[in-house]
């Protein structure tokens, strides 16, 4: 069985495609043969910059432990206009709090609706510790599944 034909989204139809927010699966490397740690996550995209924003939930216990040190995949996806599409961004995560690149990321942070919270947590959110984090991918793509012929 072949795969679903899918075609390459432009920049336009894929900034038209992320908005300014919306939700995703953030995926973590890990050593070794371990499996990548994935979690759903919300985020801000900048179409003027092509950078994604994301409000991570942080701690030993979150999985989420030194995100810069990681090579970071994410992927988001859903049906418009009839057809399937999805963005997948790979790169490494960048605090937001790092001085050189705090100036850059509150501009960008001001070109994106607010993040949505994605309460998935197993307390309240307010006992939860977050941080801000960055990803300039270094690959961006957009798939669309072709639309069906009349």
């Amino acid at each position: 069985m072949s795969a679903p034909d899918a075609v390459r989204m432009d920049d336009d139809e894929r900034d038209e495609f992320l908005g300014r927010s919306g939700t995703g699966v953030l995926s973590l490397s890990r050593a070794g043969d371990d499996p990548p740690h994935s979690v759903p996550v919300s985020y801000g995209y900048d179409p003027v910059e092509e950078v994604f924003y994301f409000r991570l939930a942080v701690g030993e216990e979150s999985g989420k432990a030194n995100p810069t040190d990681r090579g970071t995949t994410f992927v988001t996806y859903g049906e418009r206009d009839g057809r399937w599409k999805s963005v997948v961004a790979s790169g490494r995560l960048v605090s937001t709090t790092d001085e050189s690149v705090s100036a850059e990321s509150l501009a960008g942070l001001e070109r994106t609706d607010r993040i949505p919270i994605v309460d998935v947590f197993g307390e309240p959110p307010g006992r939860v510790e977050f941080e801000f984090y960055r990803l300039d991918p270094d690959r961006l793509t957009g798939r669309a599944e072709r639309p069906m012929d009349p």
